[in-house]
C-alpha cells in the first residue's frame, strides 16, 4: 500500500509514475475519498467538542429549570448529529481503505519505460545459449517422457496442469529440491516450512488481494492455497517490530505453489512449462530501507548461483514499467535457455517491494537511535522454480542413448550421473 502522505503532498509524482506503470486505477477518485474522509474526521471531532462543551454547560444549571431543560434538547441533537456523522466515517473509512487497495506500488526512477514483454531490457547473458545441443528436444517429445511425468493420469485424477513424477522423474524434483534448499542455507537463509494455506489477511498483505484473486484457488472457509511461500512467509512478522539489529532477516521456504493459471494458452502450456500445482524454493529478506537495493542485488546473485551451478545458460532481464507485478517497485527475471523448444523459460523473479507490502502488514524495525517503529523493506526472489529448470536440465543434457547427463553440482543429490527414462 502506497503511503498516503505521498498521495497528498505529490499527487502528480504518483499520478506520473501510475501512468509509466500503465494502471488504469483511477488516482483522481482515491484522492476525492481520502480528502472526504479526512473532512469527516474533522467535522466528527468538532461535533464531539460541541458536545461536550454543551455537556459541560448542562452540568452547571440547575436541574429542572427552563434553561437545563433546553441544554437537554440540544444535547439530544448534538447526539443524534454525533451518532450520525461517526457512521458516516466509519462507511468513508471502509472506502477510503478499499480504494486506497487499488493503487499500484510506484516503479523505481531505475525501471524503463514500456508495456510488454518486448520492452524488458536484457541485462546480461551467462553461459552458451547459441552452443551446440545435438539431440535436444522439447522435453514432452523425449521418449517415454510419461513414464516419468505422467501427465495422463494426473489429468484423470485432478485435472490438466497437476502430472504425477514417477520414479527418477519424481527423485529429480527431490534433488533439485534438496539442491537449493542446502545451498540457500548456506547463503545464510534460514529455512522455514510454512503452512500451504493462507487466509484473506495475508494474502491481502502481500497485494494478492484484491489484484489476483482470479489466479488463486479457494476454500469455502476463505483460505488459499499459496501461490507462492513469499506469501505465509512474509506474514511470518506481520504486525511485529523487529529489532534494527537484527536486519537484513533472510529466509528460504519449499512449498508446492497453485495458481488456476486462468487465460493460459498454446505453446507456454506445453509439458512442465506451466503448471496449476508446482514446486519451488522461495527466498524472502527483510531490510533496512537504506540498504534494500543493495540487497536485491544480492539476492538476485543468490538466485542466479544456483543456474551456474547447474551449468544452465540463463540471462537477466530488467522489468519494464507495464511488465511487472501490481506490488513490485523492481523486478528482476532469470530465464534458462531450453535448447528443444529454442526459447527462453523465466525460472526466477528478484523483487523490490520497498514499503508497500510492510506497510499493509505493518512489519516494521525498532530505530535505534530514536527508539521508534518505521516500516522496513521487503525483497523476494524464486530461487529457484522447478519445473522450467526441470526442463531445461532434461533438454539441454539429453544424450544420443536417450539418457540426461547431470551437472556435477546436482550429482550428489540424486545419487547418480544420468537420469534414465527407460526404468
Amino acid at each position: 500500500m502506497l503511503d498516503p502522505k505521498l498521495l497528498r503532498e505529490s499527487p502528480d509524482l504518483v499520478r506520473a509514475a501510475i501512468v509509466k506503470k500503465h494502471s488504469d486505477v483511477d488516482v483522481d477518485a482515491v484522492i476525492a475519498i481520502d480528502d472526504r474522509w479526512r473532512t469527516l474526521i474533522t467535522e466528527v471531532e468538532n461535533s464531539r467538542a460541541k458536545q461536550k462543551a454543551a455537556n459541560g454547560e448542562m452540568a452547571k444549571l440547575p436541574k429542572g429549570s427552563p434553561e437545563f431543560i433546553a441544554k437537554v434538547q440540544e444535547m439530544k441533537a448534538v447526539s443524534a448529529e454525533v451518532k450520525e456523522k461517526d457512521a458516516l466515517l466509519k462507511e468513508t473509512e471502509i472506502k477510503w481503505k478499499q480504494a486506497l487497495m487499488t493503487l499500484p506500488n510506484l516503479p523505481h526512477e531505475s525501471v524503463p519505460e514500456g508495456r510488454f514483454e518486448e520492452d524488458n531490457v536484457v541485462l546480461s547473458h551467462h553461459g552458451d545459449h547459441e552452443a551446440e545441443f545435438p539431440h535436444a528436444v522439447s522435453h514432452w517429445e523425449i521418449h517415454d517422457f510419461e513414464k516419468l511425468f505422467d501427465f495422463g493420469r494426473g489429468a484423470k485424477v485432478t485435472g490438466a496442469g497437476f502430472p504425477f513424477f514417477v520414479g527418477e522423474g519424481s527423485r529429480l524434483v527431490r534433488a533439485l529440491l534438496n539442491f537449493f534448499l542446502e545451498e540457500n542455507s548456506q547463503k545464510g537463509y534460514t529455512e522455514v516450512s510454512p503452512p500451504i494455506m493462507v487466509n484473506a489477511e495475508s494474502a491481502t498483505a502481500t497485494g494478492q488481494l484484491p489484484d489476483k484473486e482470479g489466479q488463486m484457488y479457494e476454500t469455502l472457509e476463505q483460505l488459499y492455497a499459496v501461490p507462492t511461500a513469499e506469501v505465509p512467509l512474509t506474514n511470518f512478522f506481520r504486525e511485529e517490530i523487529i529489532d534494527e539489529s537484527a536486519l537484513p532477516v533472510q529466509r528460504c521456504a519449499y512449498t508446492p505453489c497453485f495458481r488456476r493459471e486462468a487465460g493460459s494458452y498454446g505453446k507456454d502450456v506445453r509439458g512442465l512449462n506451466r503448471l496449476h500445482q508446482f514446486d519451488k524454493v522461495e527466498l524472502l529478506k527483510w531490510v533496512h530501507p537504506s540498504q534494500s537495493y543493495v540487497e536485491l542485488d544480492k539476492l538476485r546473485g543468490d538466485a542466479e548461483s544456483l543456474l551456474q551451478k547447474l551449468e544452465l545458460p540463463y540471462r537477466v532481464l530488467l522489468m519494464c514499467s507495464g511488465d511487472m507485478g501490481f506490488t513490485q517497485t523492481k523486478q528482476y527475471d532469470l530465464e534458462v535457455w531450453s535448447a528443444g523448444q529454442k526459447r527462453w523459460l523465466e525460472v526466477s523473479s528478484c523483487s523490490n517491494f520497498e514499503a508497500f507490502q510492510a506497510r499493509r502488514a505493518q512489519i516494521r524495525y525498532r530505530n535505534a537511535e530514536t527508539g521508534k517503529p518505521e516500516l522496513l523493506h521487503t525483497l523476494n526472489g524464486s530461487g529457484l522454480a522447478v519445473p522450467r529448470v526441470l526442463a531445461a536440465l532434461l533438454e539441454n543434457n539429453l544424450q544420443a542413448d536417450g539418457r540426461v547427463k547431470l551437472p556435477a553440482a546436482l550429482v550428489p543429490y540424486f545419487g547418480k550421473e544420468y537420469v534414465s527414462f527407460s526404468g
